[in-house]
């Protein structure tokens, strides 16, 4: 009976682990057992107002996500970090999403978090809180069934720096600059952004980013692999449309075939190998045989 049980646990938190890769509705890397207080800390951030992050839903299927508090560069206000949480909640939802480009408003990206907030949440456990809140946003960000591209025009600076890391790809439009400024506010990264960045870059070159603290431009980024990249629009009209352009050849297809290619490539990333690998086979199943598949195949009979 007992090694049944124990199986039968074992295989259910498999398929756990799994769904939540595939689905990713929320699942949260911090939960009451860590210690979170999310109820807590977001009574917090909501006493930080000012800015917004604002979300448009384009027919083609992309989404652009923008971070608007142009008088702060874009600084993360309390309010916004919980609006963050709330417009992936959204795009978790958007079941015809296929890409996403987040870029800030007035031609500048994020300079990080708004320092009238973090003045305020200097103690540990609300810093610690406010850590485990954006990382949760973050990495389901992260895991999201679209192709995400951050599009950084100004400056990506601290928090704003680790924002680019959430996402699939990076653009950089001229005399942009992305920058790990932790150091020297005598700080690490606290939303994800040296765990991605070592996994984007490396660890010897993200070692480097973070103890040297220094601005990464657009050349350097593409030498490093930070960027794909560089646009060769400065102004936000300009650099929206050729994101857009450069999105394009990444999305074009049924939205659901997009989707799972992200998927498994999520998978591929976060899990062991053999769960990687049935979590392929599952998405591997809903595609096949579906219309994509079967257009495909009567085309490819015509060929001959």
């Amino acid at each position: 009976f007992f090694p049944e049980m124990a199986a039968s646990l074992w295989k259910n938190l498999l398929q756990t682990t799994k769904e939540r890769v595939l689905q990713q509705r929320g699942a949260s890397l911090y939960v009451d057992a860590h210690g979170y207080e999310e109820e807590l800390i977001k009574k917090k951030l909501q006493q930080f107002a000012g800015g917004s992050i604002n979300l448009s839903k384009e027919d083609s299927g992309i989404g652009i996500l923008t971070l608007n508090n142009p008088k702060l560069m874009n600084a993360f206000t309390g309010t916004m970090m919980l609006e963050l949480q709330e417009r992936v909640t959204e795009l978790e939802n958007w079941k015809d999403g296929k890409g996403l480009i987040i870029h800030g408003a007035g031609n500048t990206f994020c300079s990080g978090s708004d320092l009238n907030a973090v003045k305020a949440i200097s103690n540990s456990q609300d810093g610690m809180n406010m850590c485990m809140f954006m990382q949760n946003t973050l990495t389901r960000l992260m895991r999201l069934p679209l192709i995400s591209v951050a599009l950084v025009q100004g400056k990506a600076v601290g928090g704003g720096a680790e924002l680019t890391t959430a996402c699939d790809f990076r653009l950089m439009t001229p005399g942009s600059e992305i920058r790990f400024v932790h150091k020297h506010m005598g700080l690490v990264p606290g939303w994800g952004g040296a765990a991605r960045l070592v996994r984007i870059v490396g660890s010897g070159a993200a070692l480097r980013l973070l103890s040297g603290a220094a601005g990464v431009d657009p050349a350097r980024a593409l030498h490093l692999g930070l960027s794909e990249e560089m646009l060769s629009s400065s102004d936000e009209t300009g650099a929206l449309e050729e994101a857009r352009a450069w999105m394009s050849q990444y999305t074009e297809g049924p939205a659901n075939v997009i989707r799972a290619v992200k998927k498994v490539v999520t998978a591929g990333r976060e899990l062991p190998v053999e769960a990687a690998l049935r979590t392929e086979k599952d998405v591997f199943g809903t595609v096949w045989g579906g219309p994509a598949n079967l257009q495909a195949l009567v085309r490819r009979q015509r060929h001959k």
